[in-house]
């Protein structure tokens, strides 16, 4: 009973020494740190967290992005080559999520609203039909990196051959023009075969006028002129029967025209006609599309991209030229009917062969 007295006299002396000021700020850190005892409803002298995680995420972003900058400027510096391949790929991925996003809200009000693809708007069609070509390259990529170990293999192979095995996402300035170039070359190489077999199957057209009409066309296309837009029209006819429309297209000429359209030749013949089917009815639903907007209102790149993936080599020539042949391709498919898409098809070598300004 004596040492409790003392105690408590002495912690009543302790108390009274001590000013209410003091008292309230020693409280006040004793809440900060979350020492203090009491009733947890009294919320007059506790202070609310989000301030200090607010500031503790700002500070980490901040440092983090300080660290970042001084990590690429070391790069940059020391190894400038692979600081290219570095900051090319990481640009590549961003590209890509954004992509994906975007198509996931394109196909996601599609179903909500039951709107089919050709209903589409010309840059949401254009984005879904690039996006699901990059998704099948890159598939492929998941599919070789699926065994043990074989990621490190697939980061080699993707060093050393881009153009076949990246996006061109994940491909430079330089190596944009050097690839789409030598994709351009490998198409030219088909033209000589379809104008061959072009050739070949006069003789088999039975209506003397088509027969001429055949015959002036690829006398033109082997002087080197450009055949107007009546001259391709005029053969609608020959292309939606026998023996030129789709269905009767023999082995050799749908391997070639695989590979005008930078489609794999390397399939069976049913195979590579309902490819092609496919793709030239994406295309012809995609001028429609077009024709609705207008070409004027597509920047510079959708222009060149568009020329490209119709046949022409768009990267070495003037932009108004570009949209000129664009013109000029959308008169003539905006005219065809679905019968008659083996002209459309056909097309791509006719209307770009000769082009003024492509390089030979």
């Amino acid at each position: 009973m004596a040492l409790s007295r003392v105690c408590w006299a002495r912690t009543a002396l302790w108390v009274s020494t001590v000013t209410p000021g003091s008292y309230v700020n020693r409280r006040l850190q004793l809440v900060r740190y979350g020492l203090a005892w009491g009733d947890p409803r009294s919320s007059k002298l506790h202070l609310s967290p989000k301030a200090d995680v607010k500031s503790l995420i700002s500070y980490v972003v901040t440092k983090t992005k300080v660290i970042n900058g001084k990590y690429h400027r070391f790069l940059g510096r020391h190894f400038p080559r692979f600081y290219i391949l570095y900051t090319t790929f990481m640009k590549g991925l961003q590209m890509l999520w954004a992509d994906a996003k975007k198509a996931r809200r394109i196909k996601t009000n599609m179903w909500k609203h039951n709107i089919k693809f050709h209903q589409l708007s010309y840059r949401e069609m254009e984005h879904l039909r690039q996006f699901r070509r990059d998704v099948t390259k890159c598939l492929f990529l998941g599919i070789i990196s699926i065994p043990p170990f074989a990621n490190y293999l697939v980061f080699l192979l993707m060093y050393l051959f881009p153009r076949q095995l990246l996006i061109k996402h994940f491909w430079t300035a330089k190596q944009q023009i050097d690839f789409l170039d030598i994709y351009h070359t490998l198409r030219k190489q088909s033209h000589p075969e379809i104008l061959c077999y072009l050739e070949k199957i006069i003789p088999l057209i039975s209506d003397a006028g088509l027969r001429w009409h055949v015959t002036e066309l690829c006398t033109k296309l082997q002087r080197g002129t450009h055949p107007a837009i009546h001259d391709i029209l005029a053969l609608r006819e020959c292309f939606s029967n026998h023996p030129l429309s789709m269905n009767q297209l023999h082995a050799l000429q749908l391997k070639a025209l695989s590979r005008a359209m930078l489609l794999t030749p390397y399939l069976p013949s049913f195979l590579l006609r309902h490819r092609l089917k496919a793709h030239t009815t994406v295309i012809h639903q995609l001028d429609k599309a077009l024709a609705k907007l207008g070409i004027g209102q597509l920047t510079a790149q959708e222009v060149r991209s568009a020329c490209y993936l119709r046949g022409l080599n768009s990267t070495h020539i003037a932009e108004e030229r570009c949209r000129t042949w664009l013109g000029e391709w959308l008169q003539i498919s905006c005219s065809l009917k679905e019968a008659e898409l083996s002209l459309l098809l056909h097309n791509v070598f006719l209307l770009s062969t000769n082009y003024i300004g492509t390089r030979r």
